[in-house]
This record gives structure tokens, sequence and C-alpha cells, in this order.
């Protein structure tokens, strides 16, 4: 039984997802065609997750954190979709929405992409196989864990003020870069398990430990996430969990609302992103500590 959803996507109900024994997620026939033979309808579902998407784009290209605004739009329209469904739909939009964010950051900011490359490597890697985690063990383990590491990244970050303001890169070499590939390879694990604040846990890893300022953290940050999305997705794809049509109306918002994020923060420039940062892991504290809770 299904009844009309986000750009005429039946949600599914029921028993149209069901738990295996081996703890994945099953999809049904039903919901592999979830969008098929369905005429786009317009409705406050659809704009309420559009505009999620968009602002989604903006903040995750200026200072990550953009899948908290987009995850649980998804799950408050979809509440019977399996999660692995709705992960694998937000990776979709947010995996072209990075990419543009990407494209504009190219143009005005140097990105180390040789030094970059082993490590989209490690987080294409880690990516997929947090994405596969995902189908078999609920993300919702992880919701209590995020709220306490975003209040040790904000106590950090206000007792260091000057950090992340002056570009003074460090070698992608040495103990420290062994200590940063660990982090950011954990990090691309979890994007693809779960995945909100992926985008600043990031970025403080390329302020903490390669001296990067905010803005060159942001730009390089946004390239990894390219690699996490983008194994999760390759993942996700290939085993039907992912809402192609829904998915497709929100990477047109995710992009255009991901090429004004990265056009304020090139503006706006290492001061203003941190600022930004800091308001968004507030945030981003309080939505993850209410939904902990709840």
């Amino acid at each position: 039984m299904a009844r009309a959803g986000i750009l005429g996507a039946p949600r599914i109900l029921g028993n149209a997802h069901k738990k295996e024994a081996d703890g994945g997620w099953a999809i049904a026939d039903t919901s592999r065609r979830l969008i098929a033979n369905n005429n786009m309808t317009v409705s406050l579902d659809v704009v309420l997750v559009l505009i999620a998407a968009f602002g989604a784009g903006l903040i995750d290209a200026m200072v990550g954190g953009g899948g908290l605004i987009q995850v649980p739009a998804l799950f408050g329209v979809y509440p019977g979709a399996a999660p692995p469904v709705l992960l694998g739909t937000s990776k979709f939009a947010g995996f072209f929405g990075t990419s543009s964010a990407v494209m504009r950051f190219a143009g005005k900011v140097a990105i180390p992409w040789r030094s970059l490359l082993p490590l989209g490597i490690a987080v294409l890697i880690t990516g997929g196989l947090g994405a596969l985690a995902a189908t078999r063990v609920p993300p919702e383990v992880f919701r209590p864990l995020v709220p306490v590491l975003l209040v040790a990244v904000l106590i950090y970050l206000l007792r260091r003020k000057e950090l992340g303001g002056k570009h003074a890169p460090r070698d992608f070499g040495g103990r420290h870069h062994v200590l940063g590939t660990l982090l950011i390879a954990a990090i691309g694990f979890y994007d693809g398990f779960f995945g909100p604040g992926t985008g600043s846990f990031l970025m403080l890893v390329f302020v903490r430990i390669y001296g990067f300022d905010f803005l060159h953290a942001a730009a390089s940050a946004r390239v990894l996430n390219v690699a996490t999305n983008g194994a999760a997705l390759l993942y996700f794809g290939l085993n039907g969990y992912v809402m192609w049509q829904v998915g497709l109306g929100m990477a047109i918002c995710n992009i255009a609302g991901a090429m004004l994020g990265a056009r304020l923060a090139l503006r706006g420039g290492s001061v203003f992103v941190r600022k930004v940062f800091i308001v968004v892991v507030i945030l981003m504290i309080l939505r993850t500590a209410w939904v902990a809770v709840d």
C-alpha cells in the first residue's frame, strides 16, 4: 500500500521494507520502482524538501553540515522508507552539489590535488564500507556521539581563536600526516554510514593537522566530500537504494545552493568562513542533541 509523496514517488508503508535476519534492509519490488510510472506532483512535501536541499547545498559548500538539514527532511517526508533508501537519495543530491562547489573553489583557491589523491582513494574505500554497514546496522547508533564530538570541536575552536586564521600549510608527510590520514579515513567511513557533519569534521582536520586556513580547508574538504559521497552513492545506487527522481530534483537545488555558498565563502574569506563554521557547529549541536534525546 502506498500514497503519493514528494515528486510523485509513493511513500512506502507497512511491509514494503523488511529487516532481514542478517541485519540488512531488503527492498521489496514495489520500493525498487518507487518512481516508476508516476507523474511529478506539486505539494508541500516537494517545496519543503527542495528548500532543504538548497539550504543544505549552501551550508555544505561553506562549512559542511548540510546533511543535518537534508537527511531529516527526507526522513520526515518518507517515514516509512528504509533508512538506506533515504541516505542513498541524500548522497545522490549531495554528490552533485559538492562537485559544483569544488568546481567553483578550484578557479579561485589553490587545491593540492596531488596530495589529496591518496586521501581521496582512502575515503572512497572507507566511504563504501560505511555505506555497506548502513544497510546492516541502524545509522542511529552514531546519533548520541555526534553532539558530543561537535561540542568538543566548538570548545577547541573557541579556545584557539587564531586557529585557521592564517594559511600556513604543512607537508602531507610525517607523523602528523599519518594521524591526518587515519582521521580522514575514519570520517570517510562515518560519511558513508551516517554522514551529517562530515564536511565540518574534514575541515577541522585540514585546519588543525595540515595548517590550512578555513577557506582552503573548505575547498579541500569539499574535494574529499565528493569522493565519500561518490563511494556511498555507487553502493547505494547499484543496490537500488536511491529514489532517482526525488534525488534529481534535490540535486538541482543542492547545486544552486552550493554555488551560492562557495561564492559567499570566496567573497568573505577565511574570517567569514570561520564565523559561519562556529555558528553552524552550534546549530548542529542543538539539532543533534535534540534528536539524540528525543
